[in-house]
């Protein structure tokens, strides 16, 4: 019970890694406000760990007033936000990407962050205490051909974490962020372009642990680091990568 009593948003909730996280959360005690674009989605995995499902577009202004007011209404504070709500665009050269693609992975894998921080930031200053962790990539710190914006958004996450981390740090804010290898997620076909077997193979190569990453091994080192058992750590961008980036 390591979140007992603690109220945590995290966004994406609905499948993958976001869902893999509010799981461990509310198993840790939390109650979870489970935020997902997919409202049915985020309902199921709401249900199962008995918080509270809000449909949200991250990269909307007001759906992330919405989602946060919802915390405030609910359980009265915010102690954790998980930024975890993520896509990216199909393999191609940075050239022929779309300008609606580009558009796409920087307003949900980076406007989303900021719109967050604007309303969670002056809650967590004025109680004192709270964790930010931002769900970045092995591609902000290797980046992969191919997936140029993709890779370039995921760098932007890890250094705003570490802004943010020296920033809020005088008002006992701790910040930081998970990067993880390619995953058992939605998003995993579109990482390699097309789900084969060849594909798997050439992309389990490349981490010397030979497997995925899960939203087991996400919800557990999201656990530990907004846990006060982190309590010294801020400003981390912890790989969860298998050895994909050494």
């Amino acid at each position: 019970m390591r979140l007992k009593n603690k109220t945590a948003i995290v966004t994406g909730a609905g499948s993958g890694f976001g869902a893999g996280i509010a799981r461990k959360f509310a198993a840790e005690g939390a109650r979870v406000i489970v935020a997902d674009i997919n409202e049915a989605a985020a309902q199921a995995v709401a249900q199962e760990v008995g918080g509270f499902a809000c449909p949200a577009n991250v990269a909307d202004r007001c759906d992330i007033s919405n989602m946060v007011d919802m915390a405030m209404v609910e359980t009265g504070k915010v102690d954790i936000l998980v930024n975890n709500a993520g896509v990216t665009h199909l393999p191609a050269f940075m050239e022929d990407v779309s300008e609606e693609d580009f558009d796409r992975v920087l307003n949900v894998n980076v406007k989303s962050i900021y719109l967050a921080a604007k309303k969670v930031v002056p809650i967590l200053k004025e109680q004192g205490s709270g964790v930010i962790l931002n769900i970045a990539s092995t591609a902000g710190v290797s980046p992969r051909p191919r997936l140029n914006w993709y890779n370039a958004s995921k760098g932007w996450v890890i250094t705003a974490t570490k802004a943010m981390a020296v920033e809020l740090a005088p008002f006992g804010i701790r910040v930081n962020a998970l990067n993880p290898v390619a995953g058992e997620t939605p998003l995993l076909a579109s990482f390699m372009g097309e789900d084969t077997p060849e594909m798997r193979a050439k992309f389990l190569s490349t981490i010397p642990l030979g497997r995925f990453s899960t939203p087991e091994d996400l919800g557990n080192a999201a656990c530990f680091l907004c846990s006060d058992e982190a309590s010294m750590i801020t400003g981390v961008a912890m790989e969860v990568d298998g050895g994909r980036c050494i």
